[in-house]
């Protein structure tokens, strides 16, 4: 257990940002292997074995934080807030808030580190069910099927949400970052 410890707490602390969480989490998905021990038939290693376990815990918490949300997890077509961003005519970005350059042309570890933090704290402001769907996309890099399933949006609706937490985000990256 102490072999696979600590990457199973980074990968459910980067997905969920609660320390606490993310160590229950961890704990649940020794317990469920240990239950499940006699079924592993090997076919993975068990680290993948572990993650996968582990994964389906973190899906488990998203449905249960976007749970309190509108029942069938809707978010309307119409984008108001997207008015302060795009032109109503044309739907091209207003002159002062056209993506601007985040230097990171170069990388830089440091830079990286800095700009990894940035953007957690920005993702910590997106609803929960933004979160949980960009972080499905981008950080576990679900397919869009197995996202709507799993956390019960229709497609079109994910793609309002995914379109909607990268407008937020690039938003507070360019007030926090640049």
């Amino acid at each position: 257990m102490a072999k696979y410890a600590d990457y199973l707490y980074s990968y459910a602390v980067t997905r969920i940002n609660d320390g606490e969480l993310a160590r229950d989490l961890v704990q649940e998905t020794f317990l469920a292997a240990l239950e499940k021990a006699a079924k592993f038939e090997g076919r993975s290693s068990e680290s993948t074995w572990l993650t996968a376990i582990l994964k389906n815990k973190i899906i488990d918490i998203y449905r249960k934080k976007s749970s309190g949300l509108l029942k069938r997890q809707e978010v309307p077509v119409e984008v108001s807030e997207s008015d302060d961003f795009f032109e109503v005519d044309d739907g091209h970005w207003k002159v002062q808030h056209q993506p601007q350059a985040f230097g990171l042309e170069v990388y830089n570890p440091l830079i990286g580190k800095e700009f990894d933090h940035i953007l957690k704290q920005c993702m910590q402001k997106l609803p929960v069910l933004w979160l949980s769907v960009f972080t499905m996309k981008h950080m576990d890099e679900e397919t869009t099927e197995t996202i709507c399933s799993e956390l019960r949006v229709t497609p079109a609706n994910y793609w309002v949400i995914i379109h909607r937490a990268k407008v937020n985000l690039r938003a507070c990256l360019q007030k926090n970052w640049i």
